[in-house]
């Protein structure tokens, strides 16, 4: 399917690897120019060489802790005017209720609730003036069930999704449209963390640890970036104007919901 997007340019973030690189190469197949943000060098700069080589895009990489306002701002500099916002930031640490404090909770809304609301301010306004834009933002399965121990993801999350829930539909009119992607387990490095902290703390293996997990997911397996990525490149299409402040889960069916 032709997706209606050569020649956009789009900004995605956390994107030199997992969910966010998934959504950057599913972009640029589609013919959209990338503007990367990660912390890490490295890995940012060696994303950006493969989809330049790839699909003949141009693609720039802005090294930047996009949480901070020094951060932001050097992004939104080197980003200039966008057509799509993927908004993506790994989750907080796990844990339980009685240990966290309140900074931990400012930390937590900074990353996954506060940076996706400022970019969205940033950007939306020339979208809007030009008549055409797209915004996904990357948010959790724990939107619709949250888990125990997942309480500060929980919190960010949902406040963000209240805030999308909001704003799409002040901006639709516009030609711009705002929707979230919830995603499940994914084989990513933020699965392994987990599934390693699991292994630790019962003294099982981690191939233990994931088994079962994959057994209480429809699918039986975790979903792939690749499978991620093309459904959030689906999501900034031209097929999607008409998809506004939608969450929408990609999960294996591990949320047992039809609402």
């Amino acid at each position: 399917m032709d997706l209606g997007i050569k020649g956009k340019r789009a900004l995605v973030c956390a994107s030199s690897k997992g969910l966010g690189r998934g959504c950057a190469e599913a972009l640029a197949e589609a013919g959209v120019d990338l503007v990367l943000n990660a912390r890490g060098v490295e890995a940012l700069e060696a994303t950006a060489a493969d989809l330049r080589a790839r699909f003949g895009v141009s693609v720039t990489a802005v090294a930047a802790d996009i949480t901070s306002d020094e951060g932001r701002t050097q992004v939104l500099d080197a980003a200039g005017p966008v057509d799509i916002l993927v908004t993506n930031a790994g989750g907080p640490p796990p844990g339980m209720w009685t240990d966290w404090q309140r900074a931990d909770f400012i930390k937590a809304l900074d990353a996954n609730m506060l940076t996706p609301i400022a970019l969205m301010q940033a950007l939306l306004p020339a979208m809007m003036e030009r008549g055409w834009g797209r915004v996904v933002n990357i948010t959790s399965q724990a939107v619709k069930a949250p888990l125990g121990v997942l309480g500060l993801s929980n919190a960010a999350r949902t406040g963000l999704t209240g805030f999308v829930a909001g704003t799409a539909r002040q901006v639709a009119a516009s030609g711009v449209t705002i929707n979230n992607l919830l995603p499940g387990t994914h084989a990513t490095d933020r699965a392994d963390a987990l599934d390693g902290a699991v292994a630790a703390k019962e003294g099982i293996t981690l191939e233990a640890a994931r088994a079962r997990r994959f057994a209480a997911i429809p699918a039986g397996r975790y979903g792939t970036a690749s499978e991620f990525g093309a459904a959030c490149a689906f999501l900034c299409s031209q097929h999607a104007g008409f998809m506004v402040g939608q969450n929408v889960l990609l999960d294996g069916g591990a949320v047992n919901t039809t609402l």
